[in-house]
């Protein structure tokens, strides 16, 4: 009879049907499409603005994208194009490094020293506050109208930016793993160069993606009022000739430069960081 039950029984656990394993989860319902999002944008962008210059029926003031187009082309086949935008490039890189290296240095000494800190809070307001548009003539009368005066005027409107930014950084370093390349008397280069920079790198690339969009900005404006040559000047050229399609022909160029190197020199370096921190 005992024999009977248990022999039923384990037929019956037979005849169970066992939980399945669950079955793997499926990509999220258009995660491949999501990748077209910025194109599809970057399209219905330039369908409104086709939109309101045929509503607009002013070529002259608003011209479509067919328009402003053809000015690249012409500019660029005349070589004014190419010419204007080496000369902007170059005072963009000169004036970018200086204030990265100097912001970075004030940056460092003020957020690991206590007294440093206190002494440039009041000059690092000042520059902070102070237009751009100010140092910027400033540095023409004082310097002259010349290529320093231009990168120098461009650099003193970013370094505080940086030193700011590098100071919290600055800040928020590990103190045990000082202590410890202290108490092993690591050289201070190699802490600089292994500790102090690598914990820093977040911070110098946020200083460096917020710089580049920052300093290219400034450079027109040194440009519009006392260079004989870049983006700048030929917007300027092109403002007293009512010439809107050349204007955003050189706008968008050199918006185009910028984010390629966005997308070809910062993005990867900040997947790093990103790994390196992981």
């Amino acid at each position: 009879m005992a024999r009977s039950g248990r022999l039923s029984g384990e037929a019956g656990l037979e005849g169970a049907a066992l939980p399945s394993a669950p079955a793997p989860s499926a990509p999220p319902l258009g995660s491949r499409s999501r990748r077209f999002l910025p194109l599809a944008s970057f399209l219905v962008l330039i369908g409104l603005w086709a939109a309101a210059a045929a509503l607009a029926e002013a070529p002259r003031t608003l011209p479509g994208p067919l328009a402003v187009f053809e000015a690249g082309v012409r500019e660029l086949a005349a070589g004014e194009l190419l010419h204007h935008l080496a000369a902007t490039l170059a005072r963009v890189a000169a004036s970018f490094a200086i204030a990265m290296a100097v912001g970075t240095a004030v940056g460092i000494l003020m957020g690991r020293l206590a007294p440093a800190d206190e002494f440039g809070r009041p000059w690092l307001l000042l520059a902070l506050n102070m237009p751009a548009l100010v140092t910027i003539v400033l540095c023409y009368i004082w310097i002259g109208l010349i290529e320093a005066a231009a990168i120098t005027a461009v650099a003193l409107n970013k370094i505080p930016n940086v030193a700011v930014t590098v100071r919290e950084g600055a800040r928020a370093l590990d103190k045990g793993l000082l202590e410890m390349a202290q108490a092993f008397a690591v050289p201070r280069g190699r802490v600089l160069a292994h500790l102090v920079l690598p914990q820093l790198a977040p911070y110098l690339l946020a200083a460096a993606r917020s710089g580049l969009a920052l300093v290219w900005k400034i450079v027109l404006v040194v440009e519009l009022l006392g260079r004989p040559n870049g983006v700048g000047f030929q917007i300027h050229t092109a403002f007293q000739l009512f010439d809107v399609a050349t204007i955003l022909a050189y706008a968008l160029a050199f918006v185009a430069i910028v984010q390629l190197v966005e997308w070809a020199g910062l993005e990867p370096l900040a997947r790093r960081v990103e790994r390196w921190r992981r």
